[in-house]
């Protein structure tokens, strides 16, 4: 990785000119073949399938989408002549457009009167388009809403419903994406306080995420890919890309800080935070292929959709950031961070006692006072989080897995009002009718049957083609409704058989059932999988049993919680409407697959960056509390901003338009401020705390058979050791003549020949540790404002020191 980043580093100019080369190279050539997405819901051994493959084989010209105009009058009826006149010409106009297949209206044809409600007031035309509702061109699909809609007239209303209608209603593309990019660049500067350090990041995502989504189209052509896998892809990649190259560059300005030289700094930053990166886009791509086990077809594209640019992401924050890096240099500082660096220039030796030169890295006096309050009331802090947590989850106990569908788009839209007037006009389960498709057997009698069954409003059967017969049947409840789902069990388990007609249950509703039964079978199948899957990696990655086993705990707590938010939104309604997110329904089938395996690999990210800090401290002093104290105060505050920064980027594609991506937009969002805020901060080292020295424990016999991944390698020292002898650390207390500790005391080891080997911040404990190359003899040197100085020559064997430093007021103690 060393070698790789270096020369990255020196031939900037040639790899960033490679990345915008493939970056516009794959966008010439996705806008030039076009897209070719595609909602494949195969479900094989299904009900539902069996009808599909039937009506495939009987009708095989219904290809293209079909969508609806309804019209509704306040007086009169819509048979009227006035209503009539304005209707039926806007009708044929449109049936005359090219790309339109054909036009049903209820004035002309038998099946015409039909098409009008029983009271007279409401009405409809299905229009079928030559192609699917995404192929169809957005500017025909508004000529047709155009032309509909300007039939309006007092009196008069007009509004249309299908999928080829919605497209045209969604916000312009792009709208969240930007929301989310603003957002992030926001918190970005809060953090790094440079403009050049918050482009870093979002350049890296838009890379990431350009050449991402310009393969996933150009693989659309040749493989089933569903129109949701780009807005996935989209959400997940701006989250990664921009925390990954957070967490190097983050690791780069400690390095300039800390006197490195620019590329020594990028080097080392690669090194350590970059190998971090590698295994955790790894680990995030492998959760993602996790959802394979689920069988699902339609997954298979959001799989390659998701992890495409998720490996663009880490290889733009590998290859192009050391790059960017190189044309920055130290301006990725603040304007406040390079002149003081520039104002101690190379002086190592006296440092310890001026305090200028060179930066130290620095827990913010926040998250070291919030860490040391962990360790003072582990149990209070634990039970507090665990209570927060199962409240969130409690309405998981009544998630119900399903489609959403027009019903609960917003109010304001067209395609909701025509689904509310054909529900009022033909009734809630007009929106979603049942198609039994029969091969042989008695029809007659079925129809007969069916229409007997209670829950069934209407039924009839369409004239047979090649021997198969389609009988449709309209509910007497909406599509979302758990009692149709009973009606769908009735017709295939008791009507059917009765009559001994061989016959399916089709239709969207039908196909939707089956596919949340069938994921709702398959998810026990997958957790197992993914949270088997974190278990060993995070067992090869710390050597322990128990680190593991906390974090699959976690994990599912995680899950509980951020789905029972999700129920409590978009099932209960909770907030939609301040969110502006139409009406409440089932949650949809495939969001859980989706929102497991994105949060097992993000929440992996943020357990990896937290426990491997604590494990360094662990190897080092072999004391868990200060391990986990040091471990979250030095991490709590990256990890918060890279959970930030998730949030807002999920939070944005409430603005998509897609209902779809909105939800999982919200669920993710609640689940990484779960996971970050409340789990990682709090919930994570509290039971650490409280674990103790059992956290690290691993049994003789698996330590020998395990192999040895180092995820983020120590820096490599940039002096060579002083004296023979392993390395070791000396760590203590800076506290007062009182006792009281010393909070952001400057501790500095030096060589016997003046020259900085280490130097560090005291935590808000006081506590402070520094690395020592080897055994020998050094000296120890700490300074604070309002208590000057003191330094003592120490000996450090073959184990860890401990030195305490006692300050006073006003006093300078120096050793020569």
């Amino acid at each position: 990785m060393a070698t790789l980043a270096r020369w990255c580093y020196r031939h900037r100019l040639v790899v960033l000119l490679l990345w915008v080369a493939a970056l516009f190279g794959l966008g010439f050539a996705a806008s030039t073949a076009g897209t070719d997405y595609a909602n494949v819901f195969s479900l094989p051994n299904t009900d539902s399938k069996r009808a599909y493959d039937l009506m495939e084989k009987a009708f095989p010209d219904s290809a293209g989408d079909t969508d609806t105009v309804v019209w509704k009058v306040d007086e009169g009826t819509v048979r009227d002549q006035s209503v009539r006149s304005r209707i039926q010409p806007a009708l044929d106009e449109i049936g005359k457009m090219k790309g339109v297949g054909d036009v049903a209206g209820p004035y002309s044809g038998e099946r015409g009167a039909a098409q009008i409600s029983e009271n007279g007031k409401i009405a409809y035309a299905q229009i079928t388009f030559a192609e699917q509702a995404n192929a169809v061109p957005k500017e025909l699909v508004q000529d047709v809403v155009d032309t509909a809609q300007n039939a309006e007239r007092g009196g008069l209303h007009v509004e249309l419903g299908g999928q080829a209608i919605q497209r045209v209603q969604e916000p312009p593309t792009g709208l969240a994406e930007m929301v989310g990019i603003v957002a992030a660049a926001v918190v970005l500067f809060l953090a790094f306080g440079s403009l050049f350090a918050m482009l870093l990041p979002i350049a890296i995502a838009l890379f990431g995420v350009g050449t991402g989504l310009f393969s996933t189209q150009l693989l659309s052509h040749a493989t089933d890919i569903p129109d949701l896998a780009p807005l996935l892809a989209t959400l997940i990649g701006l989250g990664v890309g921009i925390d990954y190259a957070l967490f190097i560059v983050t690791r780069h300005r400690r390095g300039i800080l800390r006197g490195m030289k620019p590329e020594d700094s990028a080097v080392t930053a690669l090194n350590t935070s970059g190998r971090a990166v590698l295994f955790a886009g790894g680990t995030v791509c492998i959760a993602l292929a996790g959802m394979l086990v689920t069988n699902l077809r339609f997954l298979d594209g959001v799989v390659i959709g998701t992890s495409l640019t998720v490996v663009f992401s880490v290889l733009a924050a590998v290859t192009l950031l050391p790059a960017l890096l190189g044309v920055l240099g130290t301006r990725v500082l603040s304007r406040r961070q390079r002149r003081k660096l520039e104002a101690g220039g190379t002086a190592r030796s006296s440092e310890a006692e001026s305090g200028e030169g060179p930066e130290p890295e620095r827990a913010s006096g926040a998250a070291a006072r919030w860490s040391a309050n962990v360790q003072r009331r582990p149990r209070t802090i634990a039970t507090l989080a665990v209570v927060v947590m199962a409240v969130l989850a409690l309405p998981v106990l009544s998630l119900r897995l399903g489609a959403t569908d027009q019903g609960n788009d917003d109010a304001s839209t067209t395609t909701r009002k025509a689904y509310d007037l054909l529900a009022e006009g033909f009734g809630p389960g007009f929106n979603g009718p049942l198609q039994v498709v029969v091969s042989s057997g008695d029809t007659g009698a079925l129809v007969k049957d069916i229409g007997d069954t209670a829950g069934v409003a209407r039924v009839a059967a369409l004239p047979p083609a090649q021997g198969v017969t389609v009988i449709q049947v309209v509910p007497t409840t909406s599509p979302q409704s758990e009692k149709t789902d009973q009606l769908i069990d009735t017709l295939r388990d008791r009507v059917i058989p009765d009559t001994g007609a061989q016959a399916h249950v089709g239709g969207v509703t039908a196909v939707s059932k089956d596919f949340a039964s069938i994921t709702g079978d398959r998810l026990p199948l997958f957790i197992a999988t993914i949270i088997g899957l974190g278990f060993l990696l995070l067992l090869v990655a710390f050597r322990s049993l128990v680190v593991p086993l906390t974090a699959a705990l976690m994990n599912l707590i995680a899950a509980a919680a951020s789905f029972g938010v999700l129920t409590a939104i978009f099932q209960w309604g909770w907030g939609l409407d301040l969110l502006g997110l139409g009406k409440e329904g089932p949650i949809n089938a495939f969001l859980p697959v989706i929102m497991l395996s994105l949060l097992f690999g993000l929440s992996m990210d943020y357990q990896v960056f937290l426990v491997s800090r604590m494990h360094e401290e662990w190897v080092h002093t072999k004391d868990n509390a200060r391990a986990v104290r040091v471990g979250l105060a030095e991490t709590s505050r990256v990890i918060n901003s890279a959970a930030l920064i998730m949030v807002c980027v999920f939070l944005a594609f409430v603005l998509s338009g897609d209902s779809g991506a909105a939800m999982a937009g919200v669920g993710l969002a609640a689940a990484v401020a779960l996971d970050a805020f409340i789990l990682r901060t709090a919930l994570v080292p509290a039971a650490m705390h409280l674990l103790g020295k059992a956290n690290w424990w691993l049994p003789a016999g698996l330590e020998k058979r395990l192999p040895h991944l180092a995820v983020e390698p120590a820096e490599e020292s940039l002096e060579e050791p002083s004296a023979e002898g392993g390395a070791s650390v000396v760590h203590g207390f800076i506290r007062t003549a009182d006792g009281d500790p010393v909070d952001g005391a400057v501790v500095t080891l030096l060589s016997k020949g003046g020259r900085q080997l280490d130097r560090v911040i005291s935590l808000a404990d006081g506590s402070y540790i520094v690395s020592v190359p080897a055994s020998g003899t050094y000296l120890l040197a700490a300074t604070a404002a309002s208590y000057g100085a003191r330094a003592r020559h120490v000996v450090v064997d073959d184990g860890p020191l401990v030195y305490d430093v006692e300050l006073a007021e006003g006093e300078v103690d120096a050793v020569n």
